[in-house]
């Protein structure tokens, strides 16, 4: 793979949007790119905003990274062309396949470090923000969730910055691995459990299932 850099650094607002059924909702999915170096906070980037704290944001969640090889991927699979904001992420990455990212792997970009926390469950939302409804479901199958991070160490950062993997912790559960799990192969659930570095959500998924 080529030298892992940032392609996209990108924030969102709050925003009302049209939901199924005639209702509207409020989402944040609609994140735009920014120029310049922008401040890392412990739970979010600066200018970003999540419309539902109870199922975004936090310490585990507080970048999404999606791979801009992934989004290009997409468009092979829909045979059109797909904005790369299509999924709402704040980071587009280059040169980094993050569905073989180890859970609780640090990276640093720019002054800012952080650790890989989970891969993304897609919502009903997404299918509202890409104008298909059937892609979350799409999602799912595809495997490519992308990557949520906790940050470690606050700063800056700003696209073209490289992505430097600091650490990968040995027990090797990526982050397909996990969404496959959680999705596909729930009597595997067990496994989950011997991850400490996963975010608590999925151990509380995995205690029940087993």
């Amino acid at each position: 793979m080529p030298d892992p850099r940032v392609l996209d650094v990108a924030v969102g607002r709050v925003a009302e949007i049209a939901g199924p059924k005639d209702r509207t909702t409020l989402t944040a999915s609609a994140k735009h790119p920014v120029e310049g170096p922008v401040a890392v906070h412990r739970e979010y980037l600066e200018g970003d905003e999540q419309a539902d704290l109870e199922s975004h944001g936090g310490p585990d969640k507080a970048v999404y990274v999606y791979a801009a090889e992934d989004v290009a991927w997409w468009a092979d699979e829909l045979g059109r062309a797909v904005d790369r904001q299509t999924f709402g992420q704040n980071l587009t990455t280059t040169g980094l396949d993050l569905r073989a990212a180890v859970v609780g792997e640090r990276w640093r970009i720019g002054t800012a470090e952080f650790e890989v926390a989970q891969p993304r469950i897609p919502c009903f939302k997404l299918g509202l923000h890409s104008g298909d409804p059937t892609m979350p479901r799409r999602f799912i199958a595809a495997v490519r969730p992308g990557a949520y991070l906790r940050v470690r160490t606050t700063g800056r950062l700003a696209a073209a910055d490289r992505v430097e993997v600091l650490d990968r912790p040995d027990h090797g559960v990526t982050l397909a691995e996990v969404f496959t799990v959680f999705h596909h192969e729930r009597d595997r659930a067990a496994t989950l459990l011997d991850v400490p570095q996963l975010a608590p959500m999925y151990h509380r998924w995995a205690r029940e299932r087993v």
